[in-house]
């Protein structure tokens, strides 16, 4: 794992952010959009996010992004069972109120969406030099 600054996942992310207000507000009406796809984007966003800083594997950064999903649908149960409610209209789109484990399958889609996307646009590594075995005659 290496800090660094990407711009190509800073520009996949502010994409992807474009896309997830655009889902939260304008089609905030098509429901399978907002709470399914929404989810999926989501944890797409979040490996972009941790792209731009980090340079480490695409299994690794998926991980990552997979399980702050899963912690933020863990708060969402918490709060539900202890009552809390959280009152910021922003806060409550960005991280939900309610627990659901069809929004874990979305982001184990997301998971997967990011393993797929990074395995078909992967650069092909350069060869490594190796001295050709010598010709004998």
């Amino acid at each position: 794992m290496k800090l660094r600054f990407d711009r190509e996942a800073a520009l996949w992310a502010c994409l992807i952010l474009i896309v997830e207000v655009l889902i939260a507000t304008v089609w905030a009406h098509h429901r399978w959009l907002r709470g399914f796809v929404g989810d999926v984007l989501a944890v797409v966003w979040v490996y972009f996010l941790l792209k731009v800083v980090i340079k480490a594997n695409a299994f690794g950064l998926a991980l990552v992004a997979f399980a702050v999903g899963c912690l933020v649908e863990l708060a969402q149960y918490v709060a539900t069972a202890n009552g809390w409610h959280v009152q910021n209209p922003v806060l409550k789109i960005l991280l939900g109120s309610v627990a659901d484990w069809m929004d874990v399958l979305a982001y184990a889609g997301g998971f997967l969406l990011v393993l797929a996307l990074e395995s078909l646009f992967a650069r092909p590594q350069p060869a490594q030099c190796r001295p050709s075995p010598a010709i004998e005659k």
